[in-house]
């Protein structure tokens, strides 16, 4: 496992790191969690060198925290606990975001509600700090919280030595700026996979030209980009696979010409000694200004896999090759809703 410094801070956290939204159960994920299942592959993840575990309240509304505090047991100190604020469901502050698993969900940044929301998570984590609490997405009208005010309470719960680090999630370049104007910020998770590029326009160089680490997610397009999705699989309508605004290429519509696409590239798994997955993974590690992926996962052997990706190299010819097919892909066909 290799390990990069998460910004400018004294944390070194592994470059896969284990991202815990699946496991937190429900309908959007068919509801298949299997939770004893779930902290043994959390172990195993540990075990493989992973000790980045990033989590959010909003996973199964603090299943999953609670998952991950039960998985780490006496290994806290061996970990990095990153976990999230800013959707909040006990009541109607802040902006409506949208509904999940039956909830409706709102963005608020607000001093008030994050100050529960971080004893909370302190509470599910059974932990006494957060290495890294990142806010989950930014606040929006009509209940705008001013940047500096979270700010503001987030460096209050940092001097208070509840959370170590700040981190921020989904943000525009703008609202980056805003944020490192306001104090510290060491990293940013946004989503970047190699069907999905937009973060290589700004995202991706500001980061790198700010000092921050990059934790993407979806990088493996939940599931598509492994090859182990064929033509046949049906997703219900209730999973959040099925949504084509989010995943336009997991759509039957466009599904193939993914499927045609990895299976040009199987030769170049069989010279490096690795799979699909593990390929595409050590590609989005070798795009510039990427540091970190978050990798989900509910089953022991596919943490194993991807773990082992850290390691892979790519050489620069086959990384070009890869990436001019990409190109070469095009865009998705629009799926009727």
């Amino acid at each position: 496992m290799k390990y990069l410094p998460l910004g400018n801070s004294d944390l070194r956290a592994s470059v896969i790191g284990f991202g815990a939204w699946s496991i937190g159960g429900g309908a959007v994920w068919g509801d298949r969690a299997d939770d004893a299942e779930s902290i043994r592959t959390i172990q195993t993840a540990l075990d493989e060198g992973i000790n980045l575990l990033d989590t959010a309240p909003a996973y199964g509304w603090g299943h999953s925290e609670r998952l991950i505090a039960k998985a780490v047991g006496d290994r806290r100190d061996e970990v990095l606990l990153a976990t999230k604020c800013g959707l909040w469901w006990d009541d109607d502050r802040g902006s409506y975001f949208t509904e999940f698993n039956g909830k409706p969900i709102y963005r608020s940044l607000r001093p008030d509600t994050i100050a529960i929301e971080v004893e909370r998570s302190l509470k599910d984590l059974a932990t006494d700090r957060i290495d890294l609490y990142q806010i989950h997405w930014p606040a929006v009208e009509p209940d705008k919280t001013p940047i500096e005010d979270t700010m503001a309470a987030l460096l209050k719960l940092r001097d208070a030595g509840k959370i170590r680090h700040i981190g921020v999630c989904n943000l525009s370049p703008e609202e980056v700026e805003a944020y490192l104007a306001c104090g510290p910020v060491v990293s940013h998770q946004f989503r970047y996979s190699a069907l999905h590029r937009d973060a290589e326009a700004e995202i991706l160089p500001l980061c790198r030209e700010r000092g921050l680490s990059t934790l993407t997610y979806m990088s493996l397009e939940q599931g598509l980009l492994t090859g182990k999705i064929g033509m046949g699989h049906v997703f219900g309508d209730d999973e959040f696979r099925s949504n084509a605004d989010w995943l336009p290429w997991l759509q039957p519509a466009n599904r193939g010409k993914v499927l045609d696409l990895l299976a040009g590239w199987r030769p170049l798994c069989e010279t490096h000694g690795c799979t699909l997955a593990q390929l595409v993974l050590a590609w989005t590690l070798a795009q510039d200004g990427v540091t970190h992926v978050l990798a989900g996962a509910r089953k022991l052997h596919h943490i194993r896999e991807t773990a082992a990706a850290a390691d892979l190299v790519i050489p620069f010819p086959d990384l070009e090759r890869m990436t001019s097919d990409l190109e070469a892909l095009g865009e998705p066909k629009p799926v009727p809703a």
